[in-house]
């Protein structure tokens, strides 16, 4: 590597260009960004990359490259910006498709760099080591986009470019294959221009009239929130405060306004507490939501006829619900040409808030009497985390009933769950977002199936050490595959699994564990592992706490047995 003169991408005194490998230029570009963390794995076709970060950023290596992606994904969700991972070629990238996919599920800014072959074998069929066919296809079709560098001369473009498209809203993984040859060659490194592409959106005016004269006489309205109102919180508290609507949300849209506020519903839509608004709802306003299957199941859920949605995907509109006006844009933009054309007060019915307040209350209080004890942990938990805390979640039956629902959140940000739903990924989420906000503590939430998946990933965290407690809850198996089963087919099948004891594995790892197995011990343990400022395990003993009143099933189709 040539002597540094300084990689922020300005000419070092007395030269044109900083003249470096392609481990430097990735670095430039990182400063560019602001970020100072890429998550990924060594391997031979990457090591001038990670040479580099460890160097001078942070290098935070995972044991596998789908953690890597996953961490980058909850990492630039929490901060708000691009998250970096790097992985190897061929099987690494192989690897790292899946968290690709659950990255472009929940339009996360991430950029994934990965290795790729020598540049003068490429496409070849040779056999070359970490060789595999259509590696760049198989990348464009996991995520936004992707890109492959063919030379020195167009490295540091092709990653500008690559880093401002996922930051360009609609958001998503961008990946670029860098052959290895061309990483450790001589690079220039100039100004690098990140900048994302500012939307600059041309409203339809007889849309947004038509619109606003559809929210002004409405009577008793709804709003559903979903992750593309996450940059437009203040203009969706001032149309809720305007219209005295009720407030649903899909997952990704929680936090957009405080769940505690007396007119948010939440993430409540299916609940039988909130059929009655639903149906006496005479107009819906859907803001930056596609109206998931599993949250409306299976499309299957009455909701308003008029219908008012909101997209800046022009494809959004009407695809799953049908929309009386569409108006495409980013959500703030849109809103804020509504809320001008909107009088300070719109005509709602004097009693409409208060059948909201009642199927906020009928929703929450069913829940909690679903789901029996594990509402004190809930409430354990939510006490003993500061409101600012990361509160990542794998996909696991308290994530699913209270975790999504009954567990405030105050703030997108912190809402961190694999909105695609594999299960696996919140632990190397949790990981990626205790990184990204050091200064309070990250509960990871996760299930002993769930965190089978990529159980390697216990040495991370033990590595890295962030602010963390893994709450585990520990049922021997996929639970919701398991009440599943037993609902719909009468047999179970590849459910229950070989269970590690994890008191012996934390030891084996240094992380602090502590077993609860009354709900009487949850503040307590909750408190110690906290008090650790460091990684710790708090696993729930299932079993001793016994069934709740109704087990979770997934709302998914399932024909009957015959």
């Amino acid at each position: 590597m040539s002597e540094n003169h300084g990689v922020s991408g300005k000419p070092a005194p007395g030269r044109a260009l900083d003249v470096t490998n392609g481990g430097d230029l990735l670095v430039a570009l990182m400063e560019a960004l602001g970020v100072d963390t890429a998550f990924g794995v060594v391997s031979v076709h990457n090591m001038p990359l990670v040479d580099a970060v460890a160097e001078r950023m942070r290098f935070v290596p995972v044991r596998h490259e789908a953690a890597a992606v996953n961490a980058a994904d909850a990492y630039g969700r929490v901060r708000g910006t691009v998250g970096i991972a790097l992985t190897s070629t061929g099987t690494g990238a192989g690897n790292a498709a899946g968290s690709l996919v659950e990255a472009l599920a929940t339009g996360s800014r991430v950029l994934h760099v990965t290795g790729q072959i020598e540049s003068r074998y490429l496409g070849q069929g040779r056999g070359f080591i970490h060789e595999t066919k259509d590696q760049a296809g198989m990348l464009a079709a996991a995520g936004k986009a992707a890109h492959t560098i063919l030379g020195v001369e167009g490295a540091a473009a092709i990653l500008a470019r690559a880093a401002a498209e996922a930051a360009t809203a609609p958001y998503g993984p961008v990946s670029v294959e860098w052959p290895i040859d061309l990483q450790y060659r001589p690079h220039a490194i100039p100004e690098l221009d990140v900048a994302p592409e500012a939307a600059v959106p041309v409203f339809d005016e007889a849309a947004l009239d038509e619109a606003a004269a559809r929210i002004a006489a409405a009577r008793r309205p709804l709003l559903w929130a979903g992750g593309g109102a996450a940059e437009a919180r203040a203009e969706v508290a001032e149309l809720l405060t305007r219209t005295r609507a009720g407030l649903l949300t899909s997952n990704s849209g929680r936090g957009v306004v405080d769940e505690g506020h007396g007119a948010c519903i939440g993430n409540f839509a299916m609940n039988p507490a909130v059929a009655a608004v639903r149906e006496r709802a005479d107009l819906l306003v859907g803001i930056g939501t596609h109206f998931r299957s599993n949250e409306t199941g299976d499309y299957s859920l009455a909701l308003p006829a008029e219908h008012v949605q909101i997209d800046i995907d022009p494809a959004a509109i009407g695809r799953v619900h049908p929309a009386a006006t569409g108006l495409v844009g980013p959500a703030a933009q849109v809103l804020r040409a509504l809320l001008d054309r909107l009088p300070a007060r719109t005509g709602t019915d004097d009693g409409w808030l208060t059948e909201i307040a009642a199927a906020r209350r009928g929703a929450r209080q069913g829940l909690r009497e679903s789901i029996g004890w594990q509402a004190e942990i809930c409430d354990a938990v939510r006490s003993a985390f500061p409101r600012g805390a990361v509160l990542a979640r794998d996909v696991t039956i308290p994530s699913s009933m209270w975790g999504n629902r009954l567990l405030a959140v105050d703030d997108p940000s912190v809402n961190v769950f694999p909105r695609g739903g594999g299960i696996g990924q919140g632990l190397a989420m949790g990981i990626g977002g205790a990184i990204a906000r050091p200064g309070l503590p990250t509960l990871i939430l996760a299930g002993d199936g769930g965190l089978a998946v990529h159980l390697g990933e216990l040495g991370t965290l033990a590595q890295e050490n962030p602010w963390a407690v893994l709450l585990l809850f520990n049922d021997g198996g996929y639970g919701v595959l398991r009440n599943t089963q037993d609902v719909h087919v009468g047999r179970r099948s590849g459910v229950d699994l070989a269970t590690p004891d994890f008191g012996v594995l934390a030891a084996a790892y240094g992380l602090p564990h502590w077993r609860v197995k009354s709900t009487e011990d949850v503040e307590g343990a909750l408190a110690a592992a906290l008090s650790v400022r460091g990684a710790a395990v708090v696993e729930v003993d299932v079993a001793s706490l016994g069934p709740i009143p109704r087990p979770f099933t997934p709302p998914v189709t399932i024909p009957s047995a015959s």
